[in-house]
């Protein structure tokens, strides 16, 4: 698999990350687990550990959850930023190392695509709830639908 592409899955892992921030690792441990990503003998390696897939899916159900709440912080605040570009980043360095590249270039990749997923999905979510004037949750169920979907796809690439 060629650098460009690498880096762009890396970048694409990062934006599901934006979008739920627990979401891609949860899918990365799991396409781990399962063998489509191949990550022994690398300091990723802990993530296709049932352990893992257990707390990263946990963790993904209640972002799910919590995100429907109305007092939800939002993502695109420091703390929730944050997170988003460090799960970003800790899934783009497990594709990019998994597909033969170094840790760092998807690390990078995946936190950029992180800060990109979270500033688009805000302002996609926030600019359709106003415009077809249904309620945010009208919006937030299909944005989980894609975040889980898109992150399927691109850890299937392998």
């Amino acid at each position: 698999m060629n650098f460009g592409l690498v880096v762009l899955l890396a970048f694409g892992i990062g934006f599901v990350a934006g979008l739920r921030s627990l979401t891609a690792p949860a899918v990365v441990a799991w396409a781990t687990h399962l063998g489509w990503l191949d990550l022994h003998n690398s300091p990723l390696a802990f993530m296709g550990t049932m352990w893992a897939v257990g707390v990263f899916t946990v963790l993904a159900i209640v972002e799910l959850v919590a995100d429907q709440l109305p007092n939800t912080p939002a993502r695109t605040a420091a703390v929730g930023l944050s997170a988003r570009a460090v799960m970003g980043g800790l899934s783009g360095a497990c594709v990019t190392v998994a597909a033969g590249g170094t840790l760092w270039s998807g690390a990078l990749a995946g936190a950029i695509g992180g800060v990109a997923g979270a500033f688009g999905g805000y302002q996609t979510r926030v600019g359709l709830v106003r415009s077809l004037g249904v309620a945010d949750y009208a919006i937030a169920i299909p944005e989980d639908l894609v975040a889980i979907g898109l992150g399927l796809f691109l850890v299937s690439r392998f």
